[in-house]
């Protein structure tokens, strides 16, 4: 419905559905799924999964994690990541996509000039992409709940 250009990434997985029928889904806005006041976790496409993992299994040991879901990385919910850089230690970002020029750097770009905090990435580096069975590339990336469990205790 929206008038003008849109980009839109579509996987190839089955995800985990997170929300409901009543979900309303809002160019610019993220959505807290999780409240948390150690770290926040914002997270896009199908690593808003393996961030609730990470969280759920970060809460058992004591890590109060928040999770939010950024729906569009441009326009960036800058009151949302800006509450979550204010409340929590730090941040970490999850995407399924190069942390060059995605939600790792409109995160790192924006928390710079507003709110310096340490915001930490779990995506691809500067690495040429591979084709294979779409759980293996995640693996082999490190876009797992381990990766994120291990960067937060890094830091926590």
């Amino acid at each position: 419905e929206y008038n003008g250009p849109v980009y839109i990434r579509m996987g190839r997985l089955d995800v985990p559905v997170l929300f409901d029928d009543s979900y309303d889904f809002q160019i610019g806005v993220a959505n807290t799924v999780k409240e948390g006041t150690d770290v926040a976790i914002l997270a896009t496409g199908l690593m808003t999964a393996k961030a609730l993992e990470a969280a759920e299994k970060l809460e058992a040991e004591g890590v109060s994690v928040r999770v939010i879901n950024v729906g569009t990385i441009k326009p960036l919910d800058g009151e949302t990541v800006l509450k979550a850089a204010k409340e929590t230690k730090f941040i970490v970002t999850a995407e399924e996509h190069s942390v060059i020029g995605g939600l790792g750097s409109a995160v790192s770009e924006f928390l710079s000039e507003t709110h310096p905090t340490l915001v930490k990435k779990v995506g691809i580096y500067d690495v040429f992409g591979q084709s294979g069975k779409a759980e293996e590339l995640l693996e082999k990336y490190e876009l797992t709940a381990t990766k994120l469990i291990s960067v937060i205790k890094e830091n926590v």
